[in-house]
């Protein structure tokens, strides 16, 4: 049976605004960790149901190391290997896994079924991407900037170049609650969501970071410090692939657009990427691409979002 402690849920990054700086710092400890070979399983006898209804390359397979590292245990769901597929509901799934494992983590389509599995759910239930927020992704790409940047964020300047997207969320709400600011060129109709907006707007009184949203790209990407993009079409977004790469035309991260940028700024993806679109070959394998950095930060930073939610298991008293 799951802990009786009160659970602890990550829907949106803004669920960590508070523990981002030990959670960076714990991430990299843990990175460090594991280039030495000395990976400590500090979470022996946890499992994890990973429930997902998108494909993915990054998130399953990061997760389903972390566990491994930490001496746990993950189990891979689609929707095909649940009964969701056939019609049992989100709260009884929700109830039934609770029994099993001590965590779920979801790759959900909608936010409405990520907040109804954790309203349900009486362990902590884990956002690995869905339409509103992909907060995990976040936590990885902010240890990046936190190793190209020497731990330092304040005073440092952001790009967001695309979609005002569920990344785009996340990373909003992320970048300006460590204090970034933040400059997103985003085409008009794509803009993101006020609600987010706002809640984001709200950290950056907190922090004192900045944030604006313009057309130009050129505008946005002017001296800054490091260039974020994401695909044009998404899981989802399919129906929509003629207008958006329409709208898109000239959002392009190329060595052009990059060269407006700082010297030192580095370009960040949260792949997989459809090359010649958002960006181009020259840029995602140059010099200056840190979306292979990203990419492994996932698994050292998922590791210590789940330190964070779980209690090491408490050892079994033998029987006299």
């Amino acid at each position: 049976m799951p802990s009786p402690r009160a659970k602890r849920d990550v829907l949106s990054i803004s669920d960590l605004s508070d523990d981002l700086g030990r959670l960076l710092s714990r991430s990299a400890r843990l990175k460090a960790e594991r280039s030495r070979g000395t990976v400590r399983p500090t979470r022996p006898g946890r499992n994890l149901a990973m429930v997902f209804e998108k494909p993915s390359t990054r998130t399953r397979v990061s997760f389903e190391v972390a566990m491994n590292d930490l001496g746990g245990h993950a189990i891979y769901l689609s929707s095909k290997d649940l009964q969701l597929g056939r019609g049992e509901t989100i709260a009884d799934t929700a109830r039934v896994l609770s029994r099993y494992v001590d965590a779920i983590c979801y790759r959900a389509f909608r936010h409405v079924d990520m907040v109804e599995l954790a309203r349900w759910a009486t362990v902590p239930v884990i956002n690995a991407l869905d339409d509103l927020e992909h907060p995990c992704q976040i936590v990885a790409d902010l240890l990046t900037m936190h190793e190209r940047w020497r731990g330092r964020f304040r005073g440092r300047r952001l790009a967001w170049v695309g979609d005002g997207n569920n990344v785009f969320h996340s990373l909003l709400l992320g970048a300006v609650a460590m204090g970034i600011d933040l400059a997103a060129a985003i085409p008009a109709g794509y803009d993101p969501r006020p609600d987010v907006v706002d809640a984001a707007r709200a950290l950056a009184r907190r922090s004192k970071a900045s944030f604006e949203v313009v057309r130009d790209p050129r505008e946005a990407v002017r001296g800054v410090d490091a260039v974020y993009t994401d695909v044009w079409i998404s899981m989802g977004d399919e129906a929509e692939r003629e207008a958006r790469e329409t709208a898109f035309r000239g959002y392009q991260v190329n060595n052009d657009l990059l060269s407006l940028a700082s010297p030192d700024a580095f370009v960040l993806h949260d792949l997989p990427a459809h090359r010649g679109q958002e960006i181009t070959d020259a840029v995602l394998d140059g010099p200056r691409s840190a979306a292979w950095d990203q990419a492994e930060n996932r698994l050292h930073a998922q590791k210590a979002i789940l330190e964070l939610l779980l209690p090491p298991a408490r050892p079994r008293r033998r029987a006299s």
